[in-house]
């Protein structure tokens, strides 16, 4: 194995699959001592690359680095790079302990146990050295295949949707385990998952990608709050999208028709060539109100609708309004008090914030990235 610290770099990367383009033209640089999260649905060539990396899958074109050091052609097993699967790959007949310390001894490393049992006492199994992997919930089998990984001192981990085999409360803790580890030890995480609250809760920046390219790559927040395209508004989180027109700019701020409504958005949050726009705000930014209480609309954007159903989830309550042009859209209001006279049939109004507002090029589909119930 190379010893190659630095930056992940991929510069032009393609991948072709016969007629197919898995990854297409990428260029991305990873940080070093970063977690970075490759987010995208099943096929956006997320794994493809993630295996590009590892040394699993050639590049069609296209160079790998890792500091100054070119791996694109470097066996996976000389390259500074571990990959922890979400099947975790662990040997049945050994210990928990000859597990981890499995790469050691192929290497004849000297000091085999106490570097097993520091790792071991970094993913907190210190006491479970002498199991078998079946005497272990997931989360730890899942932990042990972390130690095995970094055990051997990589440049780079690779994570390929490790926490998919996880129930939800198990792959929650355990998305705060994987964040501390990385935290302790300083070691690149590059972790590819379709799961966005997973990358949010995790990641210090992410990449969405879509049919082998990436749509938009900032932090989390960055990401969730200004999102470029239509695509990343729809799958990363909830968006409600409605058509419109600027028909006006004035400063810091432009005014959007949307069937004879005004809507304002903050320039800076425009993300279209001409007028014709997707004005987008996230259901939990928008104030539901009974409209015979007359609320107060000045200095916001705000429009009438009519409440079709609401749903309770517990910390908060879901309600699809009618717009009068008859389009739906979602509000999410925490349950700090709730208005029982919110039901089916109740006249409302929508109120936000302006500087919640955005507007995205209406040359792109206003469904895309939108995840749909596969046909039973």
């Amino acid at each position: 194995m190379t010893t190659a610290t630095g930056d992940l770099r991929l510069l032009r990367v393609t991948k072709r699959f016969a007629d197919t383009v898995a990854v297409d033209d990428l260029t991305l640089t990873v940080q070093q001592g970063s977690f970075f999260a490759l987010l995208g649905p099943s096929g956006c060539g997320k794994t493809t690359t993630l295996r590009m990396v590892a040394g699993l899958e050639e590049p069609t074109t296209g160079r790998i680095s890792i500091g100054d050091t070119d791996i694109t052609d470097t066996k996976p097993y000389r390259r500074p790079v571990n990959t922890v699967f979400q099947s975790y790959a662990l040997f049945p007949h050994l210990d928990i302990f000859e597990n981890v310390a499995f790469g050691l001894r192929r290497r004849k490393v000297r000091d085999v146990d106490t570097q097993v049992t520091q790792m071991l006492e970094l993913v907190e199994l210190a006491g479970y050295a002498r199991r078998k992997p079946h005497q272990l919930s997931g989360g730890q089998q899942q932990r042990v295949a972390v130690a095995r990984a970094l055990v051997n001192h990589p440049g780079v981990l690779l994570l390929d949707e490790p926490l998919g085999a996880l129930d939800l409360k198990l792959r929650r803790q355990m998305q705060r385990e994987l964040k501390r580890i990385q935290t302790d030890v300083g070691i690149t995480f590059v972790h590819v998952t379709h799961d966005q609250e997973e990358a949010m809760t995790m990641a210090d920046t992410v990449a969405v990608m879509n049919h082998g390219r990436i749509e938009q790559i900032g932090s989390p927040v960055d990401l969730y709050e200004h999102p470029a395209t239509t695509f990343v508004a729809n799958f990363l989180g909830q968006s409600n999208l409605v058509d419109g027109r600027v028909v006006d700019r004035d400063g810091d701020l432009a005014v959007v028709d949307v069937q004879g409504h005004r809507l304002g958005v903050p320039t800076e949050r425009v993300h279209a060539a001409g007028d014709a726009v997707h004005l987008g705000v996230r259901p939990e930014k928008v104030a539901i109100q009974v409209a015979a209480d007359g609320p107060d609309t000045s200095g916001c954007n705000s429009v009438p609708g009519v409440v079709l159903d609401s749903s309770f989830i517990g910390v908060s309550t879901e309600y699809l309004v009618r717009l009068p042009w008859a389009q739906t859209v979602s509000v999410v209001a925490q349950n700090i008090t709730r208005d029982p006279r919110l039901v089916p049939g109740c006249d409302v109004v929508l109120t936000w914030d302006r500087g919640h507002t955005f507007a995205l090029d209406a040359a792109q589909a206003i469904d895309d990235g939108v995840e749909r119930l596969a046909a039973v």
